[in-house]
């Protein structure tokens, strides 16, 4: 007698692919990332010493008795931005190809990136200007953004921080991206980086310094833990990789800026109002990420966010011969030089983002989107 088997199996055709989750627009973050970029300007236009002194023609400390003690705080724009910006490439990354997530970084920095320094070395090879253009070799080095590890001299100052943020993409996109992203795989990786980044910090090895950043990385990490709760506000391990990056962050930036037994330092930061910025950065993102500034949905905080790149590319070099124009050479009062000197990088920024990113960087992108299929 012939059985008939009857399986049992409760086995489901595969799924399909999930599809990238779109996000919608967070308006606000654009207004963080221009709120940073101003406070980064503002440090580079009263907050320190050095190369703005030539500008103003005597120390900021003098040209702002009251106002340098604060602008001294906005060098942490910067960490600010990391954590924005972890935040936000963990959300585009989220679903993308590396082919796809490649293109969509290398279109976003490089179009603004290449113009301001064609422009900052144009503007200091003019014969008028007092402070000293690179070699046209280091120009030229500073178009592929590795300057600082060839040791090129720099064109413009700020560039430090997109190597710093080149690193972190190159991280992200090895081991998020490329094996795809998924809830574990970004906890893991915050854990995996956190932990050796403390251990790099530990062992004084530069490779491991240069490749691990233990000074920057808890910045973007927390950006990523926040981006973690912006997708489910009640996940633990998101809060406590954002409160731990927190916690490490504030020490190194504590360790890096205050400076209260230095007799001869610019201004005196205190331990207090150091972490009160850093906090500021986590919470600002934090508030963003749980929808509380939700309301914050104009349309003119996306135009100003499109502005915020290139003026900060432009804004401190720029910004220096802008102000020894007016204040030295116009005699125009130094309150009344730093708002108009602040109003033309904005300017500024605004023709850079409208007759240089706004067709160069689609283009850019889908000339490397294609590129794969032509090889």
């Amino acid at each position: 007698m012939t059985e008939t088997v009857v399986s049992t199996s409760t086995s489901q055709p595969p799924s399909p692919p999930v599809p990238r989750r779109r996000e919608g627009r967070l308006r606000a973050l654009d207004g963080l990332r221009l709120i940073a970029a101003l406070m980064v300007a503002v440090y580079h236009y009263a907050g320190r010493g050095g190369d703005v002194s030539l500008a103003w023609g005597t120390s900021p400390k003098e040209q702002f008795p009251t106002l340098h003690a604060y602008a001294a705080y906005g060098c942490l724009g910067v960490e600010v931005f990391f954590v924005i910006s972890g935040f936000v490439i963990c959300m585009s990354g989220w679903g993308r190809s590396l082919t796809s997530f490649f293109a969509s970084r290398v279109s976003r920095l490089m179009p603004a990136y290449w113009a301001a320094v064609v422009l900052v070395t144009a503007v200091f090879a003019l014969p008028v200007v007092t402070y000293e253009a690179v070699s046209p070799s280091d120009a030229l080095v500073n178009l592929t953004l590795f300057q600082q590890p060839l040791g090129a001299d720099r064109v413009l100052g700020v560039c430090w921080t997109l190597w710093v943020e080149i690193r972190f993409y190159a991280l992200f996109a090895v081991c998020v991206v490329l094996p795809g992203a998924n809830r574990r795989r970004v906890i893991a990786f915050c854990a995996g980086w956190t932990l050796a980044a403390v251990l790099a910090q530990a062992a004084h090895q530069p490779l491991l310094d240069v490749v691990l950043m233990p000074q920057y990385a808890p910045f973007f990490i927390g950006g990523v833990g926040l981006y973690l709760v912006h997708r489910d506000r009640r996940d633990v391990y998101g809060w406590g990789i954002t409160i731990l990056s927190f916690l490490i962050g504030q020490h190194y930036s504590v360790q890096e800026l205050w400076n209260a037994s230095d007799p001869n330092a610019f201004a005196h930061r205190t331990f207090l109002g150091i972490v009160l910025v850093v906090a500021f950065g986590f919470v600002a993102v934090a508030a963003i990420a749980l929808g509380w500034l939700d309301r914050a949905n104009w349309r003119w905080l996306t135009a100003a966010g499109a502005l915020t790149y290139p003026f900060y590319l432009v804004h401190e070099h720029l910004g220096w011969v802008v102000i020894k124009a007016l204040h030295q050479g116009l005699d125009i009062p130094s309150y009344a030089t730093f708002l108009l000197t602040a109003a033309s990088m904005l300017l500024l920024a605004r023709l850079l983002n409208r007759y240089v990113e706004k067709w160069a960087t689609p283009l850019l992108r889908r000339m490397l989107s294609d590129l794969p299929r032509k090889l």
